[in-house]
């Protein structure tokens, strides 16, 4: 094989990319949100209550809702899109709510759940997913 080749031939698959980024992120996502719930709640609330946001108890919930339900999507391909909103609204509540005053060092765990889910957001679960197989069966997909 040619180094050249090796580094610059754009002949693979980027949906096999897709399918382990998403299952690691929504894997992750979901054991963030299973420890609050595992937890208990009132510690999350009473944390959300202390940033100020309003309604906290309301807040809390879908925060926790994002990070379990969002994550299990994800982690299916399933409703990918919306399930990549939510996660994205929660970590920037993350990055600017609870951690706007911190570094950098202290909002990098939000923003590299936020980035990935951007793309996902944009981009969709790729073939290797549900929603791709619910897209064929429908014929939106090829």
């Amino acid at each position: 094989m040619k180094l050249k080749t090796c580094f610059f031939k754009n002949d693979g698959d980027a949906n096999i990319g897709l399918l382990i980024l998403r299952l690691f992120i929504g894997a992750a996502m979901l054991s963030h949100g299973w420890s609050k719930l595992g937890a208990g709640m009132e510690g999350f609330v009473g944390f959300v209550t202390s940033l100020g946001v309003p309604a906290p108890q309301l807040m809390a919930y879908l925060a926790v809702f994002a990070e379990t339900g969002g994550a299990l999507l994800l982690l299916l391909g399933l409703l990918t899109r919306p399930a990549a909103l939510m996660i994205i609204l929660t970590m920037l509540v993350a990055i600017f709510g609870a951690h706007g005053g911190d570094g950098f060092a202290a909002q990098e765990a939000a923003w590299l759940y936020l980035v990935p889910s951007l793309l996902f957001f944009l981009k969709g679960a790729g073939k290797w997913s549900l929603d791709w197989a619910i897209g064929r069966k429908a014929g939106i997909n090829n």
